[in-house]
C-alpha cells in the first residue's frame, strides 16, 4: 500500500500524475497529495474492507487549474455523470484539503460541504463554492495561507435512516475505555453543523450503552447499532493507528457506513482505575504545585497522618486505608482519595445499610454527645504545646552544619505527622457554620497593621509567624506575602476551646513546621551553589530528599536535580489511567453552600477582580483573601466549607460555594450569574434588554 504522507514537505505542492479525475477505489486515491486527506483516508479504509460510500475525487493539480478559470474537463464530466446515473442521483461535494483531518488539526468546518447536489449545474457551481472556501478560510485563520493544495470529494448523496459522530475514546476526557456517540435522525449534516444536538451515548469497548443523553433530533439506536459502531471504532483505529473521529451513517436497508475518519484530536489519557481523587480537601493546604524535595518532605507526613485519623475517627476500616494511595501527586499537584473520605451511596457496607446516617454525621453525633468530646480538644492542646516546643528549639539554622540541617528535615516529620493527624481528626468535628477567627483572617489583621507601621516583610515573619497562613508553602528565599491587604472589619467570636479554633491553631502549626523545612532546605541549596555542585539554589527543589541527604554525606556525589514543569490543575474529580494520567470524573457538577448570603455579578477569572464581580476559581487559595471585600460572590471548582477562605469570606459577607465541577467552564467570564452561599446554587441570570 502506498505510504501516506504526513509531514510537512509533502503537502506543500500538490502531486501531477496527469489525471483529473480519480475513483476513491484507484490504488493511488490513497495519496493525500494528489486527493487531500478526507478522500485518502476513506481511499485506505476501502482498501482494508471498510464500508465506505464509493466516489471520485477532483485532483489537486485539476484545482489548481480550475482556480485559474478552466472549466471542468470532460473527464470529470464523465465521472458525475456515471456517478449519478446522468444527473437523476444527489451528490454530496466536499473538501479534502492536504491540511484537514490531521492528528494535530482536524480544521473541522474550515472549508466547504454541499449538501444535495442535483444536475450538471449545481455540480459545476458546488465545485466552485468548495474551491473558493480555501480561499474564505484563509481569511479567518492564522495559520491557513490560502495555498495549501485542496482536492474535491464526491459522493453520492446517502438516503439515511440515522448518522451521527463516533468518537474512538471520549473526546473530553480523554478516557480511552470509552466512546461516545452522537446521533441524530437522517444524516450526520444537521449534528456536524450544529443545528441539532441529537442523542449522546457513552459505551464501553464492547458496544455495551453505559449511560445515554437524549438532545434535540436525536434517534434511539438499538444494541445491535452500538454494536457495529463500536466494531467500525476498533477497525478505523487498527487501520489508521489510532482512535478516529468518525462519521457514520445507517442507510435505508440498515447497513453502516463509514463517512469520513480522522485522527480524535483529543489527547488520549488512558484507562482509568482506581478510587476517585480530588484536590479540594488539601488544595488550600498546598496552592501551588510542588516539586520533588517539597514533595518528599511534605506529602509523606500528611499521607501517614490522614490514615491514622480515619482509623481513629472509624470512618474507614485497615484493609481501605492499605488500599487507598491516600494522598497522591500529579504533576506537582496534591489530591487526596475522596472515595476514602466521603461516605460511598454506590457500596454501602453492613453498618452502612443499618444505620442510614452517612459516616461523618455519626462522628459529629458523637461529638455532641461527648464522646469525643471530652478527649481530642486536651489532645489537641498537647499537640499545640508539644509542636511549639519543637519550634522554639530549633537553634538559628545558620548556625547548623550541613549534616544538622538534614537533621531538622527528617526530625519535623513526625511532629508534622502528629499535628496534620488532629487536624483531620478536629476538622471532622467542626460545625460548618459556627462563626470562627480564621488562621487568614488574624494573619490579614496582623500583616495589615504592620504594614502600616512600615515594618519590611521579613520583620513581620519573624515577629508574628501567623501571617505565613496567607503564603503558600514552598522552598524558596522568603514567604511570598500578598501585597496589598485590607483587615477584616471585625473579629467573629469564638471559645478558644472550640473546635473550629482548635483546628485552626493546627492549621497553622503545620504551615510553620512546613516553613521551617523548607528555610533548611533552601540553605542548604545556598550551600550546594556555592560549592559549585548546583547551579543555583533554586535546584535544590529538583532533589530527592534521601539524594540531598547523600550529597551532605559524601562531597564527590554527582547531583542530578530536576525541576519540572508543573502539570495543568488536577480536575475536581478524577481517576488515574493507567499512562499515569488524570481522567475527570463527569456529572459531578453543583456545589456546596459555604454561607455569605446570596449576591450576583459579572464572572471574573484570574487576578485583581473588579468591585463586584463573582470570582470563579479552582481552588481556594489563601492569597486571594486581600480580594475578598470587592466580590459579589466566591465560587470554587474544589474545596471545603471549612478551608480558610470559605470562612473568610462567609465573615466577610461574600456569598461563596465549593466543590461545584466545572465552574471554569460552566461559567465563563462576563456571565452574569447569581451565588446563593446557603444552597450552594449558582445560577446565570438572564441580561436585561437596554432600551
Amino acid at each position: 500500500m502506498p505510504a501516506t504522507s504526513t509531514d510537512d514537505d509533502s503537502r506543500a505542492a500538490p502531486l501531477t500524475d496527469g489525471r483529473p479525475v480519480v475513483a476513491l477505489d484507484d490504488p493511488a486515491a490513497v495519496q493525500d497529495r494528489l486527493t487531500g486527506a478526507k478522500a485518502s483516508a476513506l481511499a485506505r479504509a476501502a482498501r482494508e474492507g471498510l464500508p465506505i460510500v464509493p466516489g471520485f475525487v477532483v485532483t489537486t493539480a485539476e484545482v489548481e487549474r480550475l482556480a485559474g478559470g478552466a472549466s471542468l474537463p470532460d473527464e470529470v464530466m464523465t465521472a458525475w455523470r456515471e456517478l449519478t446515473g446522468d444527473g437523476r442521483r444527489p451528490l454530496v461535494v466536499r473538501s479534502s484539503s492536504t491540511v484537514e483531518d490531521l492528528g494535530d488539526s482536524s480544521m473541522a468546518g474550515r472549508f466547504e460541504s454541499v449538501v444535495g447536489v442535483h444536475g450538471r449545474e449545481e455540480f459545476t457551481r458546488a465545485v466552485d463554492t468548495v474551491i473558493e472556501s480555501r480561499t474564505t478560510a484563509a481569511a479567518g485563520s492564522d495559520t491557513l495561507t490560502g495555498r495549501e493544495p485542496l482536492a474535491v470529494l464526491v459522493q453520492p448523496l446517502l438516503d439515511a435512516r440515522s448518522g451521527g459522530v463516533l468518537f474512538g475514546i471520549d473526546p473530553v476526557s480523554g478516557r480511552e475505555d470509552r466512546l461516545v456517540v452522537a446521533a441524530v435522525t437522517g444524516g450526520p449534516d444537521r449534528l456536524v453543523s450544529g443545528e441539532v444536538d441529537g442523542d449522546r451515548y457513552e459505551l464501553d469497548r464492547s458496544g455495551k450503552r453505559t449511560d445515554v443523553t437524549r438532545g434535540d433530533g436525536g434517534v434511539r439506536l438499538r444494541r445491535p447499532q452500538l454494536r457495529a459502531l463500536a466494531d467500525l471504532a476498533r477497525r478505523t483505529a487498527r487501520v489508521f493507528g489510532g482512535p478516529q473521529d468518525v462519521e457514520w451513517a445507517f442507510d435505508e436497508q440498515g447497513h453502516l457506513r463509514l463517512l469520513q475518519s480522522r485522527p480524535v484530536t483529543a489527547e488520549a489519557r488512558g484507562r482509568p482505575y482506581g478510587p476517585v481523587l480530588g484536590p479540594g480537601p488539601v488544595a488550600e493546604t498546598f496552592p501551588e504545585p510542588l516539586q520533588r524535595l517539597e514533595t518528599d518532605l511534605w506529602i509523606p507526613p500528611l499521607r501517614e497522618a490522614l490514615g491514622s485519623a480515619v482509623l481513629l475517627a472509624g470512618t474507614a476500616d485497615r484493609a481501605a486505608v492499605e488500599d487507598s494511595p491516600l494522598v497522591t501527586v500529579l504533576g506537582g499537584w496534591a489530591a487526596l482519595d475522596l472515595d476514602l473520605l466521603e461516605s460511598s451511596p454506590e457500596s454501602p457496607g453492613l453498618w452502612a445499610r443499618l444505620d442510614p446516617r452517612p459516616r461523618l454525621r455519626r462522628l459529629r453525633a458523637s461529638w455532641r454527645v461527648g464522646r469525643l468530646r471530652s478527649a481530642l480538644p486536651a489532645l489537641a492542646q498537647d499537640v499545640l504545646d508539644a509542636t511549639d516546643h519543637v519550634l522554639a528549639g530549633v537553634p538559628p539554622l545558620a548556625d547548623l552544619s550541613d549534616r544538622q540541617l538534614v537533621a531538622v528535615l527528617h526530625r519535623v516529620q513526625p511532629a508534622l505527622r502528629s499535628v496534620h493527624a488532629h487536624e483531620v481528626l478536629m476538622g471532622m468535628l467542626v460545625d460548618p457554620a459556627a462563626p470562627r477567627l480564621t488562621g487568614v483572617s488574624a494573619a490579614l489583621r496582623v500583616l495589615a497593621r504592620s504594614r502600616r507601621a512600615g515594618l519590611p516583610d521579613a520583620e513581620i515573619v519573624a515577629a508574628n509567624p501567623v501571617v505565613l497562613a496567607l503564603a503558600a508553602p514552598r522552598i524558596c528565599a522568603a514567604p511570598q506575602l500578598p501585597p496589598d491587604v485590607d483587615a477584616p472589619e471585625s473579629a467573629p467570636p469564638g471559645d478558644e476551646s472550640d473546635a473550629g479554633l482548635l483546628r485552626e491553631a493546627l492549621r497553622l502549626r503545620v504551615r510553620w513546621l512546613q516553613e521551617v523545612t523548607a528555610r533548611a532546605a533552601w540553605l542548604l541549596g545556598e550551600r550546594l551553589a556555592a560549592a559549585g555542585r548546583l547551579a543555583g539554589a533554586e535546584e535544590v527543589r529538583g532533589l530527592r530528599l534521601a539524594d540531598l541527604a547523600d550529597a551532605v554525606q559524601d562531597p564527590q556525589l554527582v547531583l542530578r536535580p530536576h525541576l519540572a514543569e508543573p502539570g495543568e490543575p488536577l480536575p475536581a474529580r478524577f481517576r488515574v489511567s493507567d499512562t499515569g494520567r488524570p481522567v475527570p470524573v463527569t456529572g459531578t457538577s453543583g456545589g456546596s453552600g459555604a454561607g455569605g448570603g446570596s449576591g450576583s455579578g459579572p464572572v471574573h477569572h484570574g487576578e485583581d477582580p473588579p468591585e463586584g464581580a463573582v470570582l470563579v476559581v479552582r481552588t481556594l487559595d489563601p492569597s486571594l483573601a486581600p480580594v475578598l471585600p470587592r466580590l459579589a460572590g466566591l465560587v470554587a471548582e474544589t474545596g471545603s466549607v471549612l478551608a480558610h477562605l470559605a470562612i473568610l469570606a462567609r465573615e466577610s459577607g461574600v456569598p461563596t460555594v465549593v466543590g461545584f465541577s466545572g465552574a471554569l467552564e460552566q461559567f465563563p467570564p462576563g456571565t452574569t450569574v447569581r451565588v446563593d452561599g446557603d444552597t450552594g446554587a449558582v445560577e446565570k441570570e438572564e441580561e436585561e434588554e437596554t432600551s
